[in-house]
């Protein structure tokens, strides 16, 4: 059977990571998350004093760039976390604090160039998964599959909300994760630099409505139909 890449677009908190996650375990694919990556990058702006409100030290983030090392790691129950200079810091880039500034980090472009270099050696060899926000735009036009998620503002709020409380964080609201998401989906959308977008050739997922198993069955049924081409 013959390999592909799987590009896997959308907007936040709509379960691209958890679908392409499965998918990619199903079918014996390397799954990538493009958008941990990003928060890797933020988390170390946050720890090196580089942002400002909603500004971006970009001069001093250009010197120190190139000592930014982001890999994964897969821990004893096969889940994959992210490594920033060696340190498992999975926990961290999950946070609100975070999750409020990623998409600022993401916008600028010295980063997106070299996150985007990055993921196209990790998948050069194709037989991989890769979800985020460019991946079927920028980074792999010619993936044979790209599907783009999308589901309603108030629903991926929820969904964060249950993720964020199943892990112990009970002091965030509902309408701070809201805003969050609305805001996040601003910037991605008018970025200068690889905004997010679906591709002309790509799927829409609206899975606003369905289940886990249902989303996942339709990635499958897709794949079959790529594979089988």
């Amino acid at each position: 059977m013959k390999k592909i890449t799987i590009a896997v677009d959308g907007f936040s908190s709509c379960g691209k990571s958890t679908m392409s996650k499965e998918l990619a375990k199903r079918v014996g694919y390397v799954y990538v998350d493009t958008g941990a990556m990003y928060r890797g990058v933020t988390l170390f702006c946050l720890r090196n004093n580089l942002i400002n409100g909603d500004k971006v030290d970009e001069e001093a983030l250009a010197g120190l760039i190139g000592g930014i090392a982001i890999t994964f790691g897969i821990d004893d129950n096969g889940s994959q976390y992210l490594m920033l200079n060696g340190e498992n810091v999975e926990k961290e880039i999950r946070g609100m604090e975070v999750s409020g500034k990623v998409s600022i980090v993401a916008a600028v472009p010295l980063v997106r160039e070299a996150m985007v270099d990055l993921q196209r050696k990790m998948g050069e060899n194709k037989g991989v998964v890769m979800d985020g926000r460019d991946i079927g735009t920028t980074v792999f036009p010619d993936a044979e599959l790209k599907i783009f998620v999308t589901a309603s503002p108030q629903i991926r709020a929820q969904r964060r909300l249950d993720e964020m409380r199943s892990k112990g964080n009970t002091e965030v609201t509902f309408e701070e994760i809201l805003f969050n998401v609305e805001e996040r989906d601003r910037i991605d959308q008018t970025r200068a630099v690889s905004p997010l977008r679906k591709a002309d050739d790509a799927l829409v997922l609206d899975n606003s409505e369905m289940t886990i198993s249902q989303q996942d069955e339709w990635l499958m049924n897709e794949f079959k139909k790529r594979v089988e081409m």
